[in-house]
């Protein structure tokens, strides 16, 4: 069904499993105040790009804005003592009260809510994301096991959508990222990945394997898989990205 207060004009006719996402997420939003869902999925799944999808054909029918749970991020300097750095994306490196306040506020209004530089691998201090009450936030990330819940409530979700993927194909994203990462480092020299620049390309793929293995898979497998189950819609994405609706 089509939506009245959505347009759907900018959608391809090849994306129809868009549309069907966006007519479940509509059919479940509640009129009136700001509807916050939730937009999960592993590490490298494409959940950005998603979220940018949707927003781009909501709006300007209605006011969507977006904010990423990485600014929920404990610091690296509160991380690396507690030698949690590199299991940054696990539960216990969300900082959860600050979450599930940030959820209360948006519904009163206007708040900064914090962001996260994936270029210095660190809670930005000095930049923040503007929400002021609009109709649907998009809050895409890890770490929304906190704001789960079956009896909804001002510091839970509304609505979750999980981005699934194979295991395959999202080692195969993961490390695509990081060797591009790697290589933009080259020319900025405050990037996270500078330490990296002394390994040669076969030495980093096989490093950034060893991470998905050894951190990001297991996280997926023990904490993120789990919500699939829990999620509201499913959306599934082959290994030529196309998306294609399971559960609504």
């Amino acid at each position: 069904m089509q939506h009245p207060d959505a347009s759907m004009s900018d959608v391809s006719e090849n994306d129809k499993d868009v549309r069907a996402l966006l007519d479940a997420l509509l059919e479940k939003r509640r009129p009136g105040g700001t509807w916050i869902t939730g937009l999960t999925g592993s590490v490298a799944a494409g959940k950005s790009t998603l979220c940018s999808t949707l927003c781009d054909v909501l709006r300007p029918s209605l006011t969507v804005e977006t904010a990423s749970t990485d600014g929920f991020l404990f610091p690296n300097d509160h991380l690396t003592p507690r030698g949690l750095l590199m299991r940054k994306g696990y539960p216990e490196t969300y900082d959860h009260a600050a979450l599930q306040n940030a959820l209360r506020q948006v519904r009163k209004g206007p708040v900064r809510l914090p962001t996260y530089s994936h270029l210095t691998y660190d809670v930005a201090p000095d930049r923040t994301t503007p929400i002021d009450r609009p109709d649907i936030l998009i809050l895409e990330g890890l770490g929304l096991n906190s704001v789960l819940s079956t009896e909804r409530s001002e510091e839970t979700l509304d609505t979750l959508i999980y981005l699934d993927a194979s295991e395959e194909d999202l080692e195969t994203w993961y490390v695509e990222r990081f060797l591009r990462l790697w290589n933009e480092a080259r020319s900025d020299p405050a990037s996270f990945y500078v330490r990296f620049l002394h390994m040669t390309p076969e030495e980093i793929d096989q490093f950034a394997r060893q991470v998905w293995r050894g951190v990001n898979l297991p996280n997926l497998r023990e904490n993120i898989a789990p919500l699939r189950d829990h999620a509201d819609i499913v959306i599934r994405k082959d290994g030529a990205h196309r998306l294609s609706l399971i559960r609504a």
